[in-house]
C-alpha cells in the first residue's frame, strides 16, 4: 500500500533490528533474505539500496504527503497508543454488555481476557513478519507471504470489516440521537419531536459537519489528538457507568446477576454460536498497526511491542468494566446497543444529567474515532484500485473519502442494528483479519528463515485453527438466526 513514507537514515537506530545478513550476497543478485530487493518507499523498517550511488544519505521526504523537506517526524509510543487504542475501542463496545448478557458474569470476563491477549499475540506477529518482510501494510504483508490473490481477499476483508464498522458507528449516533422504536432519543427529550429529530436528517449533518472534515485528512498522526480525546471520553463513559452500577449495588437495587451462559431456550443457545465472533469484532485493530507502526518516531518492532501491549492493557479493562457495568444495570433487558437503554430513570440522583453525558459523550467518541477507521479504509481502497505503488494525489485522497462516505451513510439507513452487522463481520472477516490472516503470514514466513520456535508454532496453529472452528460455528449460528426469525 503506497503511503509515500520515506525511508529512515542509515543512522537510524532501529536499523540494528534487520535480519541479520541484511546485506549478503543475495542481495548482489537483485535478493534480500529470501524477498525480492524493495524499493526505498516499500521498506518497512526504513533499509535503504546500496547502488553505490547515495550510500549514508539521509533521505529526509515528510513521512506522508508532498511537504517541505525537512527532518523525519513521527508520533511517540504515547501517540501511538491513542491511536491503536482507539482503533479498539469504537462501537463494539457497546455490545459487549449484551455479550456478557448471552454468556453470564464470569464467562464473559474470562472471554473478554482471552481474546485481548489472543488478539495482542496476532499483533505482534504481524509486527514481526512486516518488519521481516519490509511491508508497509497488512496487504503487502499477506502478499508477501502468500501472493496476490490472498491480498486482494485480505484487503477486501478490511474494505468490509471497516466498512461495515463506520456503519455501525452511524447506525449508533443515530439511535443515541434520534432513538429507535423502544427508545427514546436525545434530541427528542432536549427539544421535542420535530423534523430536527429525523433519523436520516441527523445522521447526515453529523456526516458533513463533523466526520467529513476529519476523514480528509491524509496523515494519521494528524488524529493522536482526537485519539486522545475519544479514549478520555470513552474512560468517562466506563467511569459514569461503573459509579451508577455501585450505588446501585450498595441500595440493595440490583439482583444478583447470572454467571453462567443460558441455556433455556432454542433462542438462547443461537446467540451462543454468534457471541464470540462479536466479541472478536471488539479487538480487530490490525489493519492500522503497519500505518501506526511507519509514524513512530523510532520504529522497532519493540517499540510496537510495546504499543500494542499498553492498549490491549488499557482496552480490556475498558471493555470488562463496561460489559459489567452495563449488565448489571439492565440485567436481560440489557439492548444490543446499551447506549439505548440510558433513556430512562436509572433510580438515582441526578439520573437524567448522567443519562445525557453517558449518551453525548459517546456520540462525541464516536465522532473521534470515526477517521481513525476510515483512514485505514481509504488506504485500502486506494491501493486495491491504484496500486500499491501509485503516486500519491489530493485529489483521488478526497474524491475517494466522499465516495466511501457516501456509501457509508446509505449503508446506515439500511441495516436495522448494530447486533446484526457485527454477527456477520464478526464471524467472518473480523476473525480473518484479526488471527487467521496473522496465523498464516506466520506460518508461511518462517519458512524463509524467520524461525518461529516450536512453541510459537504450535500457538500459531492453534490460533488458524481455532479462528477456523469459531468462524464456521459463526456463520452457521447466524444461518439459523436468520432461518428462525423467517419461519
Amino acid at each position: 500500500m503506497n503511503t509515500n513514507y520515506s525511508a529512515l537514515p542509515l543512522t537510524s537506530p532501529s536499523i540494528e533490528l534487520q535480519p541479520n545478513g541484511a546485506k549478503s550476497s543475495a542481495a548482489a543478485n537483485g535478493v534480500l533474505n529470501g524477498h525480492a530487493k524493495i524499493s526505498r518507499q516499500d521498506s518497512f523498517l526504513g533499509e535503504v539500496e546500496d547502488d553505490g550511488g547515495g550510500a549514508g544519505e539521509h533521505d529526509e521526504l515528510p513521512l506522508i504527503g508532498d511537504g517541505p523537506a525537512g527532518p523525519p517526524e513521527g508520533s511517540d509510543v504515547t501517540a501511538a497508543v491513542f491511536n491503536l487504542a482507539t482503533s479498539i475501542i469504537g462501537a463494539g463496545i457497546m455490545a459487549l454488555p449484551a455479550t456478557m448478557k448471552v454468556l453470564g458474569v464470569a464467562a464473559g470476563l474470562v472471554s473478554i481476557l482471552v481474546m485481548g491477549v489472543l488478539s495482542e499475540i496476532t499483533v505482534e506477529l504481524l509486527v514481526r513478519f512486516s518488519a521481516h518482510c519490509r511491508a508497509l501494510s497488512y496487504g503487502e504483508v499477506v502478499h508477501r507471504a502468500m501472493g496476490r490473490p490472498a491480498s486482494i481477499v485480505a484487503q477486501m476483508c478490511v474494505i468490509i470489516n471497516n466498512a461495515g464498522v463506520l456503519v455501525v458507528y452511524l447506525i449508533i449516533i443515530g439511535d443515541v440521537m434520534s432513538g429507535s422504536l423502544k427508545h427514546i432519543g436525545v434530541m427528542d427529550q432536549l427539544v421535542g419531536h420535530g423534523e430536527w429529530d429525523n433519523r436520516k436528517l441527523l445522521i447526515l449533518v453529523v456526516l458533513v459537519i463533523f466526520l467529513a472534515p476529519l476523514c480528509a485528512l491524509e496523515k494519521i498522526d494528524s488524529l493522536s489528538m482526537s485519539s486522545a480525546a475519544s479514549v478520555a471520553l470513552a474512560v468517562v463513559f466506563v467511569v459514569v457507568s461503573s459509579i451508577i452500577a455501585l450505588i446501585k449495588i450498595a441500595e440493595g437495587k440490583i439482583s444478583m446477576p447470572r454467571m453462567g451462559p443460558d441455556f433455556s431456550s432454542r433462542a438462547a443457545m443461537l446467540d451462543l454460536l454468534v457471541v464470540i465472533p462479536i466479541m472478536t469484532n471488539a479487538f480487530i485493530c490490525h489493519f492500522n498497526v503497519q500505518p501506526i507502526y511507519n509514524e513512530l518516531k523510532e520504529k522497532t518492532p519493540q517499540n510496537m511491542y510495546k504499543v500494542g501491549r499498553i492498549s490491549t492493557v488499557l482496552c480490556v479493562a475498558v471493555y470488562a468494566l463496561t460489559a459489567l457495568s452495563g449488565y448489571l444495570l439492565f440485567g436481560e433487558d440489557t439492548e444490543s446497543d446499551v447506549l439505548t437503554n440510558f433513556d430512562k430513570d436509572l433510580g438515582i440522583r441526578f439520573s437524567s444529567l448522567l443519562n445525557y453525558i453517558v449518551r453525548i459523550g459517546y456520540v462525541i467518541h464516536l465522532v473521534l474515532v470515526f477517521p481513525v477507521v476510515h483512514f485505514s479504509l481509504r488506504q485500502t481502497v486506494e491501493a486495491l484500485i491504484f496500486g500499491e505503488l501509485a503516486t500519491p494525489s489530493r485529489k483521488r485522497t478526497f474524491t475517494l473519502t466522499v465516495v466511501l462516505l457516501a456509501l457509508i451513510y446509505l449503508g446506515s439507513t439500511m441495516i436495522p442494528n448494530i447486533w446484526m452487522a457485527f454477527k456477520f463481520t464478526g464471524a467472518t472477516t473480523g476473525l480473518a483479519l484479526g488471527f487467521m490472516f496473522p496465523a498464516l503470514v506466520a506460518l508461511r514466513l518462517d519458512k524463509e528463515g524467520s524461525h518461529l520456535g516450536h512453541g510459537e508454532r504450535l500457538l500459531a496453529l492453534g490460533l488458524l485453527g481455532l479462528s477456523i472452528l469459531v468462524s464456521v460455528i459463526g456463520v452457521v449460528g447466524n444461518v439459523y438466526t436468520l432461518k428462525s426469525k423467517s419461519e
